[in-house]
């Protein structure tokens, strides 16, 4: 039984230049730029690339409108709390006049009864 044969020098640079050879053919034989099923992937790509940027552009345009919603709600919000505040402080101070005159009014009669 014959053993391992070490490949020579001659046997591996024939072999690269076979690989060398095989890989060439292989990029030769790939259609060209001009082929037109070449042509009609580039065209099926960049018909897919316009789809993909409308819908990517109408998503935009749909999440700007949520944000002018959101904000115009927010600002609604922040009107509605500050007349609530308003309508507090002024019921507040109604109170706190209204307080003094009955208190102002015990004082004038605590006087007159003297």
């Amino acid at each position: 039984m014959s053993g391992f044969k070490e490949p020579s020098f001659a046997d591996r640079q024939k072999a690269a230049q076979e690989a060398r050879t095989n890989i060439l053919n292989k990029f030769r034989s790939q259609p060209g730029p001009d082929d037109p099923a070449v042509r009609a992937r580039q065209a099926e790509r960049e018909a897919f690339a316009a789809a993909r940027a409308e819908v990517s552009s109408a998503r935009e345009t749909a999440r700007a409108e949520r944000e002018r919603l959101a904000e115009e709600a927010a600002a609604v919000a922040a009107e509605k709390l500050l007349r609530e505040k308003e309508e507090l402080v002024a019921r507040q101070a109604a109170l706190e006049a209204e307080q003094k005159a009955a208190r102002d009014a015990r004082y004038a009669a605590r006087k007159k009864r003297r």
